[in-house]
């Protein structure tokens, strides 16, 4: 009997998943109607469904609307937006589908990533009349960046064409060549009105002209989901639980299939333990298990896996994931800042979290035309091509369309994420490089704010020589210390006096002033403190350079002293050297200074020191508290 048990068990991981399917497109192209004509055609709505959408069409007024089926949250029938993506088994025939409802507007594109990530397949809805639009351009990107493998193109509302067929023929040469240049292969092109159900699930006698498939064949003929239970065995380690003295790792396997006796390399330790028992609750007992189980496996010996370890096949190279400090990864940036190179991140991978740096970008599209070009930056809501840099080798398996492996997140230091990265492979270093792996604080901004009692940030205070920046900078240093607030000042003499003592003042040299300035500044903040930043820097490019490396936290504050007033008071006697030739290139003599045209805060300095200094410790108060 145990015998028939465990056959059945083991059988059961064998039989086929439901094909995934996404629906994507341009916000009101009709994906959500699609969808709720798709099922009422296939009789696959719940009982009561169809009358419940009949008397909500009723009461707005409208005829049947496909889309009250799906458009669950309020908020998406008060705006017509579908907001999150929205799952539904489906048939046909004998086989199993999971289609995806996914957002199309372009805030809700976070969503279309999540609902779209295991797709098989994808339906992308084109409004005939209207033709690929930019969200259209963007979501074709996903397409190509999740790596869906078979894509079958829909033009809905074919009706206010009338179906001519040339009209129509001009909008399915649009797409394909716009998918084309992407290198998706589009398996099916189908002129259809979800509203009235034209080629939806039979033939449309409004075009006779079209031999096609119907959408409901085109859907068969995708083929189920490759099988992952013949590649090789990974698990994440989701955690380790001890009950009555055993040791328990939990996890999901993500491909292969993994037997009582099996060996097993945990990932970060590169130790090698038995599979002593394959353990479910509340199933039958069974000594194998398969790709999309989740389980939990007893080790011999009894070794203690981390959260994020990977679990692989042992004695068996061929068998095992990539092992890199450097990764190439496509991107889709989602921040509404652009991405510089040398910004960390942590990057999510399964159940791993690694920290991680920007080490080039090494190409970036133009989504007018969506080639890959040089690209110093990548704009929101962009694709790029970049590299990233770990402190540490990390493994992982390389993102392969209909696969999930190497499909990571970026997260920024307030947990929020900024980008999809899947994992291509590992990068070379270029000849005669260095391999540079810097790490970030394990301590988010959030914690440090909480251990300190305040946020941190940077206030950049430009003005002439002898305008009192680093006076001012001094008083409200003891003035935030006073409240509490942790506050360090970095002037120009401090630097120049040790970290920049190599420099001169030519405006190459001042350049990398504020840039060694704007390095050490962002560090310090990065550990929670209030910097205080007292430079000339006379240029407005350089002044954006500093912006630029530090990022959100920067704050520009304008110390406005007329050029007369500093060249009174020259506590240095350096105008009266630069009035004598004596300094070369000095800003307000022989240099230029261009003031701030926005700054956050204008500091004037024809008062005591003191009323500035508190003018500006209540400004840092205000936004760190």
């Amino acid at each position: 009997m145990a015998d028939i048990v465990n056959s059945n068990a083991a059988q059961a991981i064998l039989r086929p998943a439901a094909t995934p399917i996404v629906i994507v497109g341009h916000v009101d192209h009709g994906k959500s109607s699609l969808i709720g004509r798709l099922l009422y055609d296939t009789d696959s709505l719940q009982d009561g469904k169809l009358a419940q959408i009949v008397e909500s069409s009723r009461k707005r007024g409208l005829t049947v609307e496909w889309s009250f089926l799906l458009d669950s949250l309020q908020i998406e029938r008060d705006q017509g937006v579908t907001v999150d993506s929205t799952r539904i088994p489906f048939r046909l025939g004998d086989r199993e589908f999971v289609i995806v409802d996914a957002p199309g507007h372009r805030q809700f594109l976070r969503n279309m990533i999540t609902g779209a990530a295991d797709a098989e397949a994808a339906v992308l809805v084109v409004d005939a009349q209207e033709g690929a639009q930019e969200q259209t351009r963007r979501h074709a990107m996903l397409l190509r960046l999740i790596g869906i493998r078979h894509v079958i193109v829909l033009l809905n509302k074919s009706d206010l064409l009338n179906f001519e067929e040339s009209a129509i023929a001009k909008a399915e040469a649009d797409v394909r060549q716009l998918l084309g240049r992407l290198e998706i292969e589009v398996e099916a092109v189908v002129p259809a009105s979800a509203r009235d159900g034209d080629n939806i699930a039979s033939r449309s006698e409004r075009s006779p002209w079209y031999k096609g498939p119907t959408l409901i064949e085109a859907l068969s003929n995708v083929p189920p989901p490759a099988s992952r239970l013949a590649l090789p065995f990974r698990m994440p380690v989701q955690d380790v639980y001890r009950f009555d003295d055993v040791r328990y790792v939990a996890g999901r396997i993500e491909r292969g299939t993994v037997r009582v006796g099996d060996q097993i390399v945990i990932g970060a330790q590169r130790q090698v333990a038995t599979i002593a028992e394959v353990c479910r609750w509340h199933a039958p007992v069974c000594p194998v298990a398969g790709a999309g189980e989740s389980i939990a496996l007893r080790l011999e010996p009894d070794l203690v896996p981390d959260r994020g370890d990977l679990l692989f096949p042992a004695n068996d190279e061929a068998a095992a994931p990539e092992r890199a400090a450097r990764i190439r990864t496509r991107l889709f940036w989602l921040r509404g800042e652009p991405l510089q190179v040398g910004e960390s991140f942590v990057l999510r991978l399964a159940t791993a979290e690694h920290d991680v740096t920007v080490v080039s970008i090494d190409a970036v599209v133009d989504l007018d035309d969506l080639t890959l070009r040089p690209g110093d930056s990548v704009p929101p809501d962009g694709f790029a091509e970049i590299t990233l840099a770990t402190s540490h080798a990390i493994l992982f398996d390389p993102f392969s369309p209909g696969f999930g492996d190497g499909r990571g997140v970026l997260v920024d230091r307030h947990q929020r994420i900024v980008g999809g990265a899947p994992l291509i492979g590992p990068a070379e270093l270029a000849e005669g490089t260095h391999a540079i792996h810097p790490t970030s604080s394990r301590v988010s901004a959030g914690a440090q704010a909480a251990a300190r009692g305040h946020r941190s940030g940077v206030f950049w205070l430009t003005g002439l020589p002898g305008s009192g920046k680093s006076t001012v900078a001094r008083a409200t240093e003891a003035d935030l210390a006073a409240q509490g607030i942790k506050a360090t000042v970095l002037d120009g003499d401090t630097l120049r006096a040790g970290l920049c003592s190599d420099l001169g003042f030519s405006p190459q040299d001042r350049q990398e002033n504020i840039r060694r300035a704007a390095h050490v500044a962002k560090i310090l903040a990065e550990s929670g403190q209030v910097v205080i930043v007292a430079l000339v820097s006379p240029l407005q490019s350089d002044r954006d350079l500093a912006r630029k490396i530090i990022g959100e936290e920067f704050h520009e504050v304008f110390v406005d002293s007329p050029l007369e007033t500093c060249e009174a008071r020259d506590p240095k006697g350096l105008y009266a050297a630069a009035r004598a030739g004596r300094i070369p290139e000095f800003t307000g003599v022989s240099a230029p200074y261009e003031a701030p045209q926005a700054p956050v805060l204008r500091l004037a300095t024809d008062r005591a020191a003191e009323e500035t200094a508190q003018e500006l410790t209540t400004f840092i108060a205000d936004r760190v508290r």
